[in-house]
C-alpha cells in the first residue's frame, strides 16, 4: 500500500432494478455464498410485502428507514499512555449508511421466522416507524458516545 496516495472509494454497481446504491449496498450485506440473485430477489420480495402491509412506496420506507437507523456518531477506542479511552467522534455519511444496512440485516436474521424476505420487511417496516431492534442499536450506540463525552478531547 502506498503512503503518497490514497485510493478513492470504490461504489458498487447501482441496483439493475431501483438504481439506487443503497440497495446494492444492502444486496451486498444479505449475501451468502455469493449468490447476487438471491439476494436481489429477497429484495423484491421484501418490497412487495412492505407494499402489500403498509399500502406505501417501499422506496420511500426503504429510505426512511435508513435514515431513521442511521448513526450521527460512534464510540472508537483510543489508547492514550497505557490506557484505553472510549473517544465519540461523527460518523461520515457513507460508513453511517453501511452501518445502517449491516443493523437492518443483523436484525432482519436474528428474528424468528422463515423466510428472510418478510423478517426484512418487517424490520424495514418497524425501522421507518422508528422501533425495531436497528433503531435501538443506533439508540444505544449515541448513548455511549454521550456517555463518554468526557474523552472527546482526544480526538484523532
Amino acid at each position: 500500500m502506498s503512503r503518497r496516495t490514497s485510493t478513492k472509494k470504490r461504489l458498487p454497481i447501482q441496483d439493475p432494478l431501483f438504481d439506487i446504491y443503497a440497495i446494492s449496498l444492502l444486496a451486498n450485506k444479505i449475501l451468502k455464498n455469493g449468490k447476487k440473485t438471491v439476494a436481489h430477489k429477497i429484495i423484491q420480495e421484501a418490497f412487495q410485502y412492505i407494499y402489500r402491509k403498509t399500502n406505501r412506496n417501499p422506496l420511500k420506507v426503504f429510505r426512511l428507514a435508513v435514515t431513521n437507523t442511521r448513526p450521527m456518531v460512534e464510540v472508537k477506542s483510543r489508547r492514550i499512555g497505557g490506557s484505553t479511552y472510549p473517544v465519540p467522534r461523527e460518523v461520515k455519511t457513507f460508513r453511517s449508511i453501511n452501518l445502517a444496512l449491516k443493523w437492518i440485516v443483523e436484525a432482519a436474521t436474528n428474528k424468528s421466522g422463515r423466510k428472510m424476505a418478510i423478517k426484512l420487511g418487517n424490520e424495514l417496516i418497524d425501522a421507518s416507524n422508528k422501533t425495531g431492534i436497528a433503531i435501538r442499536k443506533k439508540e444505544e450506540m449515541h448513548k455511549m458516545a454521550k456517555a463518554n463525552k468526557a474523552f472527546a478531547h482526544y480526538r484523532y
